[in-house]
């Protein structure tokens, strides 16, 4: 997806995502209504990202992701960890980063990968759950701006119960339990936060919200159902109906079934941005005052997981080991 690395870089972001056709289905003129709505929306949004820093922290981490990767995959090869039938040369193993809305765009990397004449191009999306407004999205641009062998491209299109994937998140739940004494660790709330989607999304066959409470079980399965837990959406834009419950409506209704502690987890999202770094942590933390929550705690994102990375490394391997 990406994120404006600016304010100034914030309206024509905005006016590359209400330009999707796979998010905002707009019949006519849709790149003029998405520079009218971009253009309206940025004064508002530019508080938020003023908050945190005045930028999309994303972008940093994915890169930070991108290279970790690159390193565990080269690693894996060179150490022969990677199966040696599917005859791959690991000094050819590289590792791009394609945004969709913002820099690097999906075309520019297109143009690089297909300039490196590799043996393999594999798309491995930052989305652990499939949507066609996230990976689906992604999928179609890379098919419309890509110009190399195609027949050279494979597709890893979730990996939502992945076990490395909920190890990885279950750690961090781990690390942001120590913030409780020892004697209320075990009596804080999870509150699995996600994305939201338009419920047509749902109806239409849409697999996303099916994908993220599968997520939710298999990390309270590995956890031993240690906590009490609970589903939201939030980031909800435009009239249509989202998915529910809303994550603010969420906290207020903990709130006033007497919950004093809250861990609130971002289970659709790989990295930190605004949607947890000013929607969670400092939009919803009024909320969760309003309610009465004395500690509320928003789970710093798998950012840097070597156990995050393990997984995505996993997946490719896996991935040339089936079609090497």
């Amino acid at each position: 997806m990406g994120g404006p690395d600016s304010i100034e870089a914030l309206e024509p972001f905005l006016r590359n995502l209400f330009s999707d056709p796979d998010i905002f289905k707009i019949p006519v003129a849709q790149k003029f209504f998405a520079k009218i709505i971009a253009r309206k929306r940025a004064p508002k949004v530019a508080k938020e990202y003023e908050l945190i820093g005045g930028k999309s922290p994303i972008n940093e981490w994915t890169e930070l992701q991108r290279q970790m990767l690159e390193e565990e995959l080269r690693a894996n090869f060179y150490s022969g960890n990677t199966p040696k039938e599917t005859g791959f040369d690991s000094a050819k193993t590289d590792v791009f980063v394609a945004m969709r809305y913002w820099k690097p765009f999906t075309d520019v990397t297109a143009e690089k990968v297909a300039k490196g004449n590799y043996d393999k191009v594999i798309l491995l999306p930052l989305y652990p759950h499939y949507s066609i407004t996230t990976s689906g999205s992604s999928f179609n641009e890379w098919s419309r701006v890509y110009k190399g062998d195609t027949s050279k491209v494979e597709v890893i299109r979730n990996y939502f119960d992945h076990p490395t994937y909920i190890k990885a998140l279950n750690e961090r739940i781990d690390e942001a339990l120590l913030k409780w004494s020892e004697e209320k660790r075990g009596g804080v709330n999870i509150l699995f936060s996600a994305h939201g989607t338009p419920v047509s999304l749902v109806k239409n066959g849409d697999p996303y919200s099916k994908e993220i409470k599968v997520t939710m079980e298999e990390v309270m399965k590995q956890r031993g159902y240690s906590h009490k837990y609970h589903l939201s959406f939030q980031s909800k834009v435009g009239p249509v109906k989202w998915l529910t419950p809303a994550t603010d409506v969420k906290l207020m209704e903990l709130g006033a079934a007497g919950v004093k502690d809250v861990l609130v987890v971002p289970i659709s999202f790989v990295s930190d941005h605004v949607e947890t770094s000013f929607e969670l942590d400092i939009e919803y933390r009024h909320n969760a005052e309003e309610a009465k929550i004395e500690n509320y705690i928003v789970m710093t994102g798998l950012n840097d997981s070597k156990t995050f990375v393990k997984c995505l490394a996993e997946l490719v391997t896996q991935r040339l080991k089936t079609e090497g």
